[in-house]
């Protein structure tokens, strides 16, 4: 694998930290359905080809790097944001908490967190910021592809609910599709209402 992506966790292994977290979220971006956000510890030596930013991943290649992540990862952890915390937080913080609650998560014990983007909370852990940390360190990367096939899965079971919204293909995103739809069946529970969503109208089954 490119060795770059290693670079990060290698410093901090050779700093005598064991349990570095990366951690990442997807679908701050989407009009509709939670942020999903993932934490992935490595032990130190980890070899796994193709890891980098999961939007950059065809679906097979995602779902193969997802079962081989979780095979060889000491701890994995993914938790959601739901509509509520996005109302009443905002998308930013809403992420944010998502990734703390990773974290948090039992079990967990990181030393060290490596967190994409370039904004966290106030931890007690040490951290750091690397914006497009997906495509720089393994860990990241890896919390990146079980994020995104995590929620992905999640929107295509909603599709079948609702697939006026084609969510099983968009995702939630604010596809020409999506916002057309919008306009024509009005807004779903699961839409985010502190969004602009173009329309006022509640969605009505026909």
């Amino acid at each position: 694998m490119n060795s770059s992506r290693t670079k990060i966790e290698e410093e901090l292994w050779s700093e005598g930290f064991k349990r570095i977290m990366g951690l990442d979220e997807v679908g701050r971006g989407c009009l509709c359905g939670p942020v999903v956000a993932a934490g992935v510890i490595f032990e130190e030596g980890i070899k796994i080809d193709g890891i980098k930013d999961s939007k950059a991943i065809n679906e097979k290649n995602r779902l193969l790097l997802e079962e081989e992540i979780k095979e060889k990862a000491l701890f994995y952890t993914i938790q959601e944001g739901s509509i509520k915390e996005i109302f009443d937080l905002n998308i930013l913080w809403a992420s944010i908490n998502t990734m703390q609650k990773c974290a948090e998560e039992k079990g967990a014990d990181p030393d060290y967190l490596l967190v994409d983007g370039n904004k966290y909370t106030t931890s007690l852990i040490p951290h750091t910021c690397i914006i497009k940390g997906d495509d720089k360190s393994i860990s990241i990367g890896a919390a990146s592809i079980l994020a995104k096939n995590y929620r992905d899965r999640y929107m295509k079971r909603l599709d079948k609910k609702f697939p006026e919204f084609n969510w099983k293909s968009n995702v939630g995103y604010p596809t020409p599709h999506h916002k057309k739809a919008l306009k024509q069946f009005g807004y779903t529970p699961h839409h985010r209402l502190g969004f602009n969503l173009g329309t006022d109208k509640k969605y009505q089954k026909a």
